[in-house]
C-alpha cells in the first residue's frame, strides 16, 4: 500500500518516504517492521537497511505456513529464515510473525499452523532472539503450545491482542508481554481486557497498513490526535490516505490506553517505551 498499490490496482504514487517523514515528524524513534514469509522477511530487511530507525524481523505468520511444505523442502526453507538472522544481526530483532490463526484458515489448516509453529520456536535456542506472536481465536493451542517449550523459549509479545481476560492471563503467566493495537480496542469488552494487563507487561503498535481505530470502534471517543487524510484516488504528499494505517497514529493507542486505564499519560508512554527497548533493543538500555 506504501507503493500506491490497492488490490493489485495503481492508485498513487509510491510515498513510503513520505510516511516514514510523518513518523519522524511526530516523535518516533525506531520503527519494526514485521515479516510474513521469507520473502517478506528480504523485502523487510532491504527496506531496514535504507535507514538507522528501521528495524526488521523473520519468520512465517500462520496463515503462510503452507509455504513450508509448498517450498518442497521444509527444514531448508527453516534455515533460510534462520541464516537471514543470523547474518544481519544488526537489524533483525524478533523471530516472527508466528502463531496460530484460527480466523482464517482458508489459507492454511489448522494442524499444518502448528506443526510449522513449533518448527519455527525452535529458532528460539539457536537465534537468542525475542518472538514476535499471533494468536487469532485459537487461545488453548496457543497457549499449549508455547507452555510446552517453555524451556527453550526467549521472551517475547503476542501481538494486536483481541482476547478476554483471562487470555490475558494465560499469557502473562508465559511471561510473554501483551501488544495493543487498533484492531485491539474495537469493543466495550476489548477495552475491559485491555484494563486488566499490568502496565510493565503492555506495548502499543499499529500493525499498520492494517488496524487503524475506526470511527465504529469503541475506542474512538478516546482518541485526541487526529490526522488530516484523502481518498487514495486524492492523494496528496501532506496527509494520510483514508483507510490506510500509518506508524505516526501509535499516538492515538497510547491516548486510548491513558484514559480507560485511567493512567497518567507520560507515565504510561515511558513505562510502554522502556517496555519495548527491554524486549527488542536491552543492549541499548
Amino acid at each position: 500500500m506504501y507503493q500506491g498499490v490497492y488490490h493489485g490496482s495503481q492508485k498513487h504514487q509510491p510515498d513510503l518516504d513520505k510516511v516514514l517523514e510523518r513518523s519522524w515528524k511526530n516523535n518516533l524513534s525506531k520503527i519494526i517492521i514485521t515479516a510474513g514469509n521469507v520473502e517478506e522477511s528480504k523485502k523487510a530487511l532491504e527496506i531496514a537497511r535504507t535507514d538507522g530507525k528501521l528495524y526488521s524481523t523473520v519468520g512465517c505468520h500462520p496463515t503462510r505456513c503452507n509455504e513450508f511444505e509448498e517450498s518442497g523442502n521444509p527444514e531448508e526453507y527453516l534455515k533460510s529464515l534462520s541464516d537471514l538472522a543470523l547474518n544481519n544481526k544488526d537489524k533483525i530483532v524478533a523471530i516472527g510473525e508466528m502463531g496460530l490463526d484460527y480466523d482464517r484458515l482458508n489459507f492454511c489448516p489448522k494442524e499444518t499452523q502448528k506443526k510449522y509453529f513449533e518448527l519455527q520456536l525452535s529458532l528460539c535456542s539457536t537465534l537468542k532472539l525475542p518472538m514476535f506472536l499471533h494468536c487469532r481465536n485459537a487461545s488453548d493451542d496457543f497457549v499449549r503450545i508455547l507452555r510446552k517449550h517453555k524451556n527453550e523459549l526467549t521472551p517475547g509479545v503476542v501481538h494486536s491482542f483481541d482476547g478476554n481476560p483471562e487470555d490475558a492471563n494465560s499469557i502473562l503467566q508465559l511471561g510473554l508481554y501483551i501488544g495493543v493495537n487498533g484492531c485491539s480496542l474495537k469493543t466495550e469488552e476489548n477495552l475491559f481486557a485491555i484494563t486488566t494487563i499490568p502496565s510493565d507487561r503492555l506495548m502499543i503498535e499499529t500493525d499498520c497498513p492494517w488496524c487503524e481505530i475506526r470511527p465504529t470502534h469503541a475506542s474512538a471517543n478516546d482518541v485526541i490526535t487526529h490526522f488530516p487524510s484523502v481518498k487514495k484516488e486524492k492523494w496528496q504528499a501532506d496527509q494520510m490516505v483514508k483507510g490506510r494505517n500509518e506508524p505516526c497514529t501509535i499516538v492515538q493507542i497510547l491516548e486510548v490506553l491513558a484514559r480507560i486505564r485511567d493512567e497518567e499519560e507520560e507515565y504510561l508512554c515511558n513505562q510502554i517505551y522502556k517496555n519495548t527497548m527491554k524486549l527488542f533493543f536491552p543492549y541499548e538500555l
